[in-house]
């Protein structure tokens, strides 16, 4: 028999996860409290309970976890970021979809991938060559940030190839950019 923290934590699991797939099919503002208790098979009273509000049920579903550390050589680098991207194109990024769809009209969430995304690509251009390390950083976000929405949510034509047809043009790029091999004008 479970006990109640046991009992409590697999309500919390439901909801976090119905409010995951809600917020990145509706976004924030067109997904309601009481969806989300009904997907989690739950109460609307329990939801406000667990997380306090809408807007915090939304930072804990959206959340974007980190890509872990990125470190070692140029060489192992452009590979953990390589890699990183081949797991966004393969499997859907639920929570980080829903968090980029809500931005466009949910200022918090804006701000929230803002700040995730400004710590990443820090965290990159600090063990990058050369002086415009934080550029090239930036330009790996941005090539990433394309291709998931792109491939996700926009489902551009092309981009609904195999991760791994993908990544021969983007694994590439990537190493091109975290080398510096090409002086930029």
């Amino acid at each position: 028999m479970a006990t109640r923290l046991e009992q409590r934590q697999r309500t919390e699991d439901r909801i976090l996860a119905a409010a995951r797939q809600l917020f990145g099919e509706r976004g924030f503002d067109r997904t309601t409290i009481r969806a989300i208790a009904t997907a989690a098979g739950s109460d609307p009273g329990l939801v406000m309970r667990y997380f306090g509000s809408k807007e915090k049920l939304f930072a804990q579903a959206t959340a974007i976890p980190a890509a872990g550390p990125i470190d070692g050589t140029p060489d192992q680098i452009a590979r953990q970021l390589a890699d990183v991207l081949s797991s966004k194109l393969t499997d859907e990024p639920t929570a980080a979809l829903g968090a980029l769809r809500a931005m466009f009209s949910h200022p918090a969430a804006a701000d929230e991938i803002r700040a995730a995304m400004a710590a990443q690509q820090r965290q990159v251009a600090a063990l990058l060559p050369g002086e415009d390390a934080v550029l090239r950083s930036g330009v790996i976000g941005a090539l990433t940030l394309g291709l998931v929405i792109s491939r996700h949510l926009v489902r551009l034509e092309g981009l609904d190839a195999a991760p791994e047809q993908l990544m021969a043009v983007a694994g590439p790029l990537i190493d091109e950019l975290v080398k510096g091999s090409r002086a930029l004008e």
